[in-house]
C-alpha cells in the first residue's frame, strides 16, 4: 500500500476500468497506463514510512463497533471448532491407532477447502455476504451435532464419521473466503492490517482455549459432548452477524462468462507477481511444510510418551502452540505494524524452519511445549505477513474469490498434506517428516520475495548505480 492507503498501481487494478489515474493522486499517467519515474520514487521514498501510530493497528481495528460485534462472535465461536478439532484428532487415533486414519480425518476436516472455496468466493462477490455467513454457520452445526451423534454409538462407523466431519469441513470451506472477504468493509484500507492482525490473534487465542478445554473435558465427559458443544458454539457468530449491517457488495459491470466470474481470482494471481507469489508460497507451505499440525496425535503419543486419553498432556501442547501463534498473529498489527511485511515474511520462514527442527528432535513434553510455542509464533507471524500482503494488492470486487484460493492454500491443502503424509509416517517416522517440513520452509524463504514489482526495479537501480 502507499501513504494514505493507496493500492500499489499493478495488474489487479488493471482488471476493472479507469481513467488513467491512481486514486487520490495527482499524477497523470501516460496513454497505456504506464507509471512515471516520479511515482516509483516517491513511492519507494514514501512506501518505507510508517503510518500515523492511530491507523492500520490492531487498536484501530477496535474502534469500528461493526468489526469488534464480529470479532467477538467468530472468536466464541472458533473456540469451539478447536475444542473439537483437537479431540476429533486424538479420538480418530484412540479409535484406529492409526496414523492414516487420523490422516483421513484430517483430509476430510480439510479436503473441501480445496475445491469449494472457489464457490464461496464467487457467492460471496455476489450475494448478501451476511446471510451467506449465517447459512454456512447453521450447516455446520447441523453437521457437528452429527458428529456428536456418531461418536455416541459404542461401536461407531468410521465411514458416517468422515462424512460428517466432510460436511463441516465443507461449510467452513465456504465461509472462510467469505468472512475473509468482508474485513475491509467492517474497517477500511487504512486499518485492514489491524484487523487482519486482529483476526489471526482471535482465530490463535481459540487454538490456546479451545485445545484446553478439549484436552480437559475428553477424560472428563468423553467426545460427544465436545462436539455437541461445539455446535452450540456457532450461535454465537449468528447472533454476532444479525447484530450488524455489512457493507453492499460492489457490482462492476462486466459480460464474462460464468467460468471467467468463477476463475478471476486465478485470472488476478497470474497478471499480478505479487499475488501469485503469495498464493503459490501459502499452497506449497500448507502442503509440504505443515504436517506436524494435523500429526500432533501422532508426535505426541510416539515422540513424547503422551497417553492421549488419560493425560491432559496433550491439551496443554496443543494450547502452547496456540499461545505461540497467537503471540505470533498480535505481534503484526502491534509490536510490527510499521514493520515491512514482506521482510517478515522470508524472517520468519526462516526462524520457523529453525524452530521446527528443534520440536522434530524433543523428547520430553515440557521442553517440546515451549518449542512447539514458538514453532507456532513464527508459523502464524508469517501467514499474518503474508495475508496483509495479498490483501493490499486486491480490489474489493474480486476479494472474495481471492482470498478463496488464499483458503484453498491455507487449509485445503493442509488436508492433502496429512492424507499423503500418513503412509510416509508409518514408513519413515514422523521426526523425518518434520524436518523434511522445515527444509521445505527454508527453501521458501528464499523463493517468497513479496516487495511489489516497482519497488524491487527502484531498488535493483540503485544497487547498480
Amino acid at each position: 500500500m502507499q501513504p494514505g492507503g493507496r493500492p500499489w498501481p499493478g495488474p489487479t487494478r488493471d482488471l476493472l476500468p479507469y481513467d488513467g489515474r491512481v486514486p487520490g493522486d495527482s499524477h497523470e499517467r501516460d496513454v497505456d497506463g504506464a507509471i512515471s519515474i516520479e511515482e516509483i520514487e516517491d513511492a519507494v521514498v514514501d512506501g518505507d514510512s510508517p503510518l500515523p501510530p492511530h491507523r492500520g493497528t490492531a487498536r484501530a481495528a477496535l474502534s469500528h463497533r461493526t468489526f469488534r460485534i464480529v470479532f467477538l462472535g467468530a472468536f466464541a465461536s472458533n473456540i469451539g471448532t478447536w475444542m473439537q478439532n483437537v479431540v476429533l484428532g486424538a479420538y480418530a487415533y484412540d479409535l484406529t491407532h492409526s496414523a492414516t486414519f487420523v490422516g483421513i480425518i484430517i483430509f476430510a476436516q480439510l479436503g473441501p477447502t480445496l475445491f469449494l472455496p472457489m464457490v464461496g468466493g464467487l457467492l460471496a462477490d455476489k450475494v448478501d455476504r451476511r446471510r451467506f455467513l449465517i447459512l454456512l454457520s447453521l450447516e455446520q452445526l447441523v453437521f457437528s451435532l452429527g458428529v456428536a451423534l456418531v461418536v455416541l454409538s459404542p461401536h461407531p462407523s468410521k465411514v458416517l464419521l468422515v462424512v460428517m466431519v466432510l460436511m463441516v469441513g465443507a461449510g467452513s470451506a465456504m465461509f472462510g473466503p467469505t468472512y475473509s472477504a468482508i474485513l475491509p468493509g467492517l474497517v477500511g484500507k487504512e486499518d485492514l492490517p489491524g484487523a487482519i492482525s486482529l483476526n489471526s490473534a482471535q482465530m490463535n487465542a481459540s487454538r490456546v482455549i479451545g485445545p484446553v478445554i478439549g484436552g480437559v473435558l475428553y477424560s472428563l465427559v468423553g467426545p460427544a459432548w465436545i462436539f455437541a458443544g461445539n455446535a452450540a458454539t456457532y450461535l454465537f457468530v449468528v447472533a454476532a452477524l444479525l447484530m450488524v449491517t455489512l457493507p453492499a457488495v460492489p457490482q462492476p459491470p462486466t459480460q464474462a462468462s460464468r467460468w471467467r466470474q468463477l476463475t478471476a481470482g486465478i485470472t488476478v494471481a497470474r497478471q499480478d507477481k505479487v499475488v501469485g507469489r503469495c498464493l503459490v508460497t501459502v499452497f506449497l507451505f500448507s502442503l509440504l511444510a505443515l504436517a506436524f499440525i494435523g500429526q500432533m496425535p501422532v508426535v505426541a503419543a510416539h515422540n513424547l510418551g503422551i497417553d492421549l486419553s488419560k493425560s491432559a498432556d496433550y491439551g496443554i501442547l496443543y494450547a502452547c502452540f496456540g499461545m505461540g501463534a497467537l503471540t505470533g498473529a498480535i505481534s503484526i498489527g502491534t509490536v510490527f505494524a510499521a514493520t515491512s511485511k514482506p521482510l517478515l515474511v522470508r524472517v520468519c520462514l526462516v526462524g520457523y524452519s529453525l524452530s521446527l527442527c528443534a520440536f522434530a528432535l524433543q523428547r520430553s513434553p515440557i521442553p517440546a511445549d515451549v518449542n512447539v510455542a514458538v514453532t507456532g509464533a513464527f508459523y502464524f507471524a508469517f501467514i499474518t505477513s503474508l495475508n496483509t500482503t495479498l490483501q493490499a494488492r486486491v480490489d474489493e470486487s474480486v476479494r472474495g474469490r481471492v482470498m478463496a484460493l488464499w483458503m484453498m492454500g491455507f487449509g485445503g491443502t493442509v488436508g492433502v498434506g496429512n492424507l499423503l503424509i500418513g503412509p510416509v509416517v508409518a514408513a519413515v517416522g514422523i521426526t523425518n517428516v518434520l524436518l523434511f517440513g522445515a527444509g521445505v520452509a527454508l527453501l521458501l524463504a528464499w523463493y517468497a520475495d513479496v516487495r511489489p514489482p516497482e519497488v524491487q526495479v527502484v531498488l535493483g537501480a540503485e544497487l547498480v548505480q
